[in-house]
């Protein structure tokens, strides 16, 4: 059910709002609640975000520019010091802070007799007390408390929210479930009262500020995301070669995007057998991008192995991470573009075997031509922090 527009009452209001806090709080799912749709990408992978990304509210008065940020942790490669230098950028020139940390659910221990243990009371995260002693002292800060549904027992809550407030004299403190989207009314309402006197800077439908190419690309690795798990997601990256607005009413937006990834074993993975993996993923972002783009779409994936390109800061860039993203690459010495028949445009996704060498591990029969090597899977210590290793 829509959310009710406040009345607009008063001088009207407009400025940015960065989103900060730990990987996996819920920052990309209190934007969508704010923008009543599922704009940005979420999994429970952490650091799923790698960009900040803009979503425009109109909350009566005020027009709030929110930045979704990657999850500030302790970076193990390039990307991740990429990652951290956009969120802490995102701090530095927004008007309005709203710190996000969570709550999170603890098992109930019970003595040899069956009589349950009181749990500990709740303390605030070690690394939420590093970043908050990052923030500038002169912006408002508000924290928001997520996942509060997760306590059976709400009296729990406040003994949290006072050790947090001995830490930093918030403007405003607000517990809130954004995945139920409980308590994001108030959240709105509370940044709109810090936001600077001056007039909107976007339209009434703008949304935010991205292509629908940038979306296009996060809806592939939002699917490899749900469906590799812990396999191979921190190693993959989208890019696209061609997005292709409709030529006529009723045609529909023809997509070549290519899958990095930096080890062979993880490419076939993401090819599966007989291509079962890629067809998933295919046919999942391109239901996610019609719903996007309001019309049909012709999705056409092919996987690359681009060694070590989270450690290149070049690659980095012609992926678009590091600058704003959406606009076409020159990463022509490593991007393998496959050839394009007719039968190959007609289809909504395929795993092309007509392509260049390193391009996909389907042979002419579409069986894969090597076995699964585990020691390729290896890789999940590059990227799956743990949360002792959050700063």
């Amino acid at each position: 059910m829509p959310r009710p527009a406040p009345e607009a009452i008063g001088p009207s209001r407009s400025g940015t709002v960065a989103l900060i806090g730990r990987p996996n709080v819920g920052k990309s799912t209190l934007l969508n609640a704010a923008l009543q749709q599922p704009l940005s990408i979420v999994s429970k992978t952490p650091q799923t975000t790698r960009d900040a990304l803009l979503g425009v509210v109109h909350h009566g008065s005020a027009e709030l520019a929110l930045l979704d940020t990657p999850g500030l942790h302790r970076p193990r490669t390039q990307l991740g010091r990429v990652m951290n230098e956009a969120a802490r950028d995102a701090a530095r020139r927004a008007d309005v802070v709203v710190f996000v940390t969570d709550v999170s659910p603890r098992p109930v221990k019970h003595k040899e007799d069956g009589t349950p243990i009181a749990p500990r009371p709740l303390l605030p995260h070690p690394g939420d007390l590093v970043l908050l002693s990052d923030l500038a002292p002169d912006r408002p800060v508000l924290l928001v408390v997520n996942k509060v549904d997760v306590l059976r027992d709400k009296r729990h809550l406040l003994p949290l929210l006072e050790a947090y407030g001995k830490v930093r004299n918030f403007d405003a403190v607000v517990p809130v479930s954004a995945q139920r989207e409980d308590g994001i009314t108030l959240v709105l309402d509370e940044i709109a009262r810090f936001l600077p006197e001056g007039p909107f800077r976007y339209g009434v439908d703008d949304v935010t500020d991205k292509p629908a190419r940038y979306f296009a690309a996060e809806y592939v690795r939002e699917q490899i995301l749900r469906a590799t798990q812990d396999e191979v997601p921190h190693a993959a990256a989208v890019s696209i070669d061609r997005y292709a607005e409709p030529r006529a009413p009723g045609q529909a937006v023809q997509i070549d995007a290519t899958i990095h990834v930096e080890r062979q074993g993880q490419k076939r993975i993401l090819i599966g057998t007989a291509g079962a993996m890629m067809k998933r993923i295919g046919i999942a972002a391109r239901e996610r991008i019609e719903e996007l783009v309001g019309g049909k779409v012709v999705l056409r994936l092919w996987v690359a192995v681009t060694p070590d390109w989270r450690e290149s800061v070049p690659r980095l860039e012609e992926l678009g991470y590091g600058r704003a993203r959406g606009g076409a690459t020159d990463a022509a010495e490593y991007m393998i573009v496959a050839e394009r028949d007719a039968e190959a445009d007609e289809a909504n996704d395929t795993a092309d075997d007509e392509g260049d060498e390193g391009d996909e591990d389907l042979d002419a029969e579409g069986e894969e031509d090597e076995d699964l090597d585990e020691e390729d899977l290896d890789d999940d210590d590059e990227g799956t922090l743990d949360e002792d290793e959050e700063e």
